[in-house]
């Protein structure tokens, strides 16, 4: 089964269980995922969008939404969040439609984050805007390279599923 050839019904119910899957990780992690590193495991999820482009949204949904629960940090984190999420899954699905090196993918999965959360938390918190890039990008770091590493070990799993 072509990933085009899925339903809508598919569709939506691989979007919500990314969502969730999305959600539940912040949740998880939400301990060092808001800290002054923000190490956001769940960014990693956001390599998924290589394989199903039509995860740009939900993703961009599933990060405003864990800021909305976990973050506190009012409607700029919000949406802000969802902007960041819709960037890097778009970023990630350009990579793949351009026949790039899967490993691409951990530049957006860094560097969408890393600058533009830097840009309202600066406002938010009061902190200088560099000083922000280098805490929020050493937080990005690990979850970039396991984004990378998702696409390598799902690549397979997918091929057994025909998908």
């Amino acid at each position: 089964m072509e990933i085009s050839n899925l339903t809508k019904v598919k569709k939506l119910t691989i979007s919500a269980a990314v969502m969730a899957l999305y959600i539940s990780t912040v949740y998880a992690t939400s301990s060092f995922s808001f800290g002054a590193y923000q190490i956001r495991i769940a960014t990693a999820i956001y390599a998924l969008s290589y394989f199903f482009p039509f995860l740009v949204l939900p993703l961009g949904l599933a990060n405003a939404l864990s800021n909305a629960f976990f973050g506190s940090l009012g409607i700029l984190d919000i949406v802000g969040g969802g902007v960041v999420g819709l960037l890097t899954s778009y970023f990630i699905v350009r990579i793949r439609k351009c026949n790039l090196s899967s490993w691409l993918v951990i530049l957006p999965i860094l560097l969408v984050p890393t600058f533009c959360v830097s840009l309202w938390l600066s406002v938010l918190l009061h902190i200088p805007y560099h000083v922000l890039i280098l805490s929020v990008g050493i937080g990005q770091a690990f979850p970039s390279v396991v984004g990378a590493l998702l696409i390598k070990a799902l690549r397979h799993c997918l091929k057994e599923l025909q998908l």
